[in-house]
């Protein structure tokens, strides 16, 4: 990472809104380019440690998905929509961990349409391993304390309820 710069660059972004006539929406303009820098930052951070593992968060977010599926498998369309990407990231992911022998393909039993999609032995190992690298090195030491966890989670699910991300409650 760069050296810190010595002043916020979004504060003075706030202050050079505010100065060009737009203080009605410098506030959100401020908080909403902070989120994309927090983002930018913590997506650093995740994909250093997955790196080792040969693995992008994509990825990563693809097999831990797969991990948690009761059946063992999920349908390609259903993972599309839970790690809420386009159907085509799915399958260019499917592809490069079906060549890495982390994941298989295979035909739905019962819908000739649907292509399933589960863990190898390899694949489930190597999730095991990247997510206990992540707990200990990102998630364990996040750079946010208990209270502001809790306030974000709250703060961005209603946003993300409210932007028609999710409905229930």
């Amino acid at each position: 990472m760069a050296s810190p710069l010595p002043r916020d660059p979004i504060a003075d972004a706030r202050r050079n809104w505010e100065r060009h006539g737009w203080g009605d929406v410098a506030a959100p303009m401020a908080a909403i380019t902070a989120i994309m820098r927090t983002q930018q930052i913590l997506l650093a951070r995740i994909e250093d440690v997955l790196k080792p593992f040969g693995l992008t968060f994509a990825r990563y977010e693809l097999l831990a998905l797969l991990s948690f599926a009761r059946g063992g498998s999920l349908p390609m369309s259903r993972a599309s929509a839970l790690l809420q990407v386009h159907p085509t990231s799915v399958t260019n992911a499917v592809d490069r961990l079906e060549q890495a022998g982390l994941v298989a393909r295979s035909p739905h039993p019962t819908d000739g349409r649907t292509t399933l999609i589960g863990l190898t032995a390899a694949g489930r190992a190597l999730v095991r391993r990247a997510t206990a690298a992540l707990n200990s090195e990102v998630f364990a030491h996040s750079g946010f304390t208990d209270d502001d966890v809790e306030q974000l989670i709250s703060v961005l699910g209603g946003f993300r309820r409210r932007a028609g991300d999710f409905t229930d409650p």
